[in-house]
């Protein structure tokens, strides 16, 4: 299949592809086949067999992780030039995420037969697969440490600046968020409740270090944000939805 190599778009920067070279990416797009992928419907479920990789050419897809109590958490948020999915040698492996199509899609599909074949014969390709392996371990790392240890607010305050790394667009002193989030989304993403996101909210604009209108944010003061949830400074690639 013919897709965008991520090294060639910009603000390359956003996805997580970078550890592999033009060269390696190549060669993994050589084992790519198109699929197409309506709004609403999951690549994969929670349960389903660990055996497929996704490139995502166009479109949103968001993972999620079922909580005990039945509710949706909303880890990631790939956008195009991301790769994702889930993938073990043992064939008992199942997928421990659910990812839905946010929009209509078009990823590259990567089976396990073929990627393993792959990264025997080519030894560039294995050590950058890992990188990337890497790369997506500390990222959930730093997901699951937003969310444990720095409380609800903490948690709210990292994601939106996670939002500023992968949609916000700089308008002067200030940082437009350019896609609509609603307050169930933002709890999905935190592990909270509609009405908590709605208060948490309400008070950052108040300390006007937010503005929040018709589902759109805008950032007013990025450093108020950071102290409260102890901003470590990672990169723009890790710290993202």
């Amino acid at each position: 299949m013919s897709t965008p190599c991520p090294l060639n778009q910009a603000e390359n920067f956003k996805h997580n592809t970078l550890s592999f070279s033009n060269d390696s990416f190549q060669k993994l797009e050589l084992i790519m086949y198109k699929q197409k992928v309506e709004k609403d419907s999951y690549l994969y479920w929670e349960g389903d067999k660990a055996e497929k990789l996704y490139y995502l050419v166009s479109g949103t897809v968001r993972l999620t992780k079922m909580t005990d109590d039945g509710k949706d958490l909303s880890l990631y948020y790939f956008q195009p030039g991301d790769l994702f999915g889930e993938m073990d040698r043992s064939k008992d492996q199942v997928c421990t995420f659910s990812a839905e199509a946010l929009t209509e899609c078009e990823v590259g599909v990567i089976q396990r037969e073929d990627l393993e074949s792959l990264l025997w014969q080519n030894g560039d390709v294995a050590i950058e697969f890992i990188s990337w392996m890497g790369h997506m371990q500390k990222f959930t790392q730093l997901k699951l440490r937003d969310l444990m240890f720095f409380g609800k607010n903490g948690a709210l305050a990292s994601t939106l600046i996670r939002m500023t790394n992968t949609f916000g667009e700089q308008t002067g002193s200030k940082i437009v968020i350019n896609k609509r989030f609603t307050n169930i989304e933002i709890a999905s993403l935190i592990g909270s409740t509609r009405e908590t996101v709605n208060r948490m909210l309400s008070q950052l604009k108040k300390d006007k270090a937010i503005d929040y209108k018709n589902g759109y944010l805008t950032i007013l003061n990025l450093e108020y944000l950071k102290e409260i949830c102890h901003c470590e400074g990672c990169p723009a690639s890790i710290c993202r939805l």
